[in-house]
């Protein structure tokens, strides 16, 4: 199976309407490793994204549609083997959502525009939020000429 990027026309930096679409729409759009993480709640290996380590300054979007997420101001190291954020980017960015699944009481974070899997948030991040959003990085893009606030 290819991971080559397919062509996906609902990706906007711009575009704020909700994106709702059916799963064979989204196998079209986003590679394997995106549609199990983003649609299926899967994880990526942990140490494995390249946004682990990653330090350049910018915006951080969601890969499956463009909705911006996170900027490098708020990204730092938690050893937890994926990228770690302290906050979004704005209000209404990320959704919330309970998750109890494999026996843990945690909070998923979901794309604001398009409800694609990103993640959890923890309590245990650095000030001022006190929060860790331990996100894939297969489902986030990166622009460093970003200028969206």
């Amino acid at each position: 199976m290819s991971d080559t990027k397919p062509i996906n026309i609902i990706y906007s930096k711009t575009d704020t309407n909700k994106v709702v679409l059916k799963d064979e729409e989204w196998k079209k759009i986003l590679t394997p490793e995106q549609y199990f993480i983003a649609r299926e709640k899967g994880t990526e290996r942990p140490w494995t994204s390249k946004f682990e380590k990653f330090n350049e300054q910018g915006t951080y979007y969601c890969a499956a549609c463009g909705n911006a997420l996170f900027k490098s101001n708020a990204k730092f190291e938690s050893s937890c083997g994926w990228p770690s954020f302290f906050e979004p980017i704005k209000k209404g960015s990320i959704i919330y959502t309970p998750d109890y699944s494999h026996g843990m009481n945690r909070t998923e974070v979901q794309c604001g525009r398009c409800k694609a899997h990103l993640g959890h948030v923890f309590e245990d991040g650095p000030p001022p939020t006190g929060l860790r959003y331990c996100i894939n990085g297969a489902i986030l893009d990166f622009d460093k000429n970003s200028t969206n606030k």
